[in-house]
């Protein structure tokens, strides 16, 4: 149903509808979305009204418009600066997801963890604890991470919760902020051994991320070895002279 008790636009209110059908599945990728005139006949709407609301649609990344033929449900990427300190959770919220995690594995390592990042070896002293965490959006697994987190800067971190922000326990139990973050990205496929975690049959072409971050001038606070599928994420890159 659409207000007319509302400063809200009929425009965008179409579009919110039609995006909430997709997010929660009943329009699949692929499917064909309301036509002008149906959106016209449906809420009684003027073909302005019914264009702007397909080009919300367009515009918000859910649909892609193919000319003679109409708008379809697209599959949509999940775009994550490779220059922004942004954790999974809060990328999920800002792409229009819902995010959840499973934990896999979480257990202390005495001692402790290295590697190379950048042409640089960084090694973290024992003991660490080792996570690893599946992440979802909307219940499509997107990410298989591992983490090993510094117990000389978070201790007793075994009794935190994991299924949520890291970065968000970091601060809000620990007082430390996120300074500076070091990540090698590569492309690899995604092997028979992993791919029973994202719920595919085939090969399919993923990036991984190898990083370590810190709080402080050379103060490790994470290392991180993780999976993002290919299929899913776009990686985006900020450069200036």
């Amino acid at each position: 149903m659409i207000s007319d008790a509302t400063s809200v636009p009929k425009y965008y209110q179409i579009s919110q509808q039609i995006i909430a059908a997709i997010r929660s599945g009943r329009l699949k990728p692929g499917m064909q979305i309301s036509s002008e005139n149906e959106i016209i006949r449906k809420y009684g709407v003027s073909n302005t009204t019914a264009r702007r609301s397909l080009q919300e649609i367009e515009r918000a990344g859910w649909g892609t418009r193919i000319k003679g033929k109409g708008t379809f449900v697209c599959q949509r990427n999940v775009q994550r600066s490779a220059t922004r300190i942004l954790g999974f959770t809060r990328n999920m919220i800002e792409a229009g997801y819902s995010p959840s995690t499973k934990i896999l594995d979480a257990r202390k390592v005495t001692k402790g963890y290295s590697g190379s990042i950048n042409g640089r070896r960084y090694f973290m002293r024992g003991p660490v604890y080792k996570i690893h965490r599946l992440r979802f959006a909307d219940d499509t697994p997107m990410m298989l991470e591992v983490r090993y987190i510094s117990m000389e800067f978070c201790p007793e971190i075994a009794s935190q919760d994991f299924t949520g922000s890291l970065y968000e326990i970091y601060q809000e139990h620990y007082g430390l902020s996120l300074v500076e973050i070091q990540q090698i990205l590569s492309t690899v496929m995604i092997d028979a051994g992993t791919q029973r975690f994202f719920d595919v049959r085939e090969p399919i072409p993923a990036f991984r991320v190898e990083g370590v971050t810190f709080c402080g001038k050379e103060m490790i606070l994470e290392m991180e070895d993780s999976i993002y599928r290919g299929d899913k994420y776009r990686f985006s890159v900020c450069a200036k002279p």
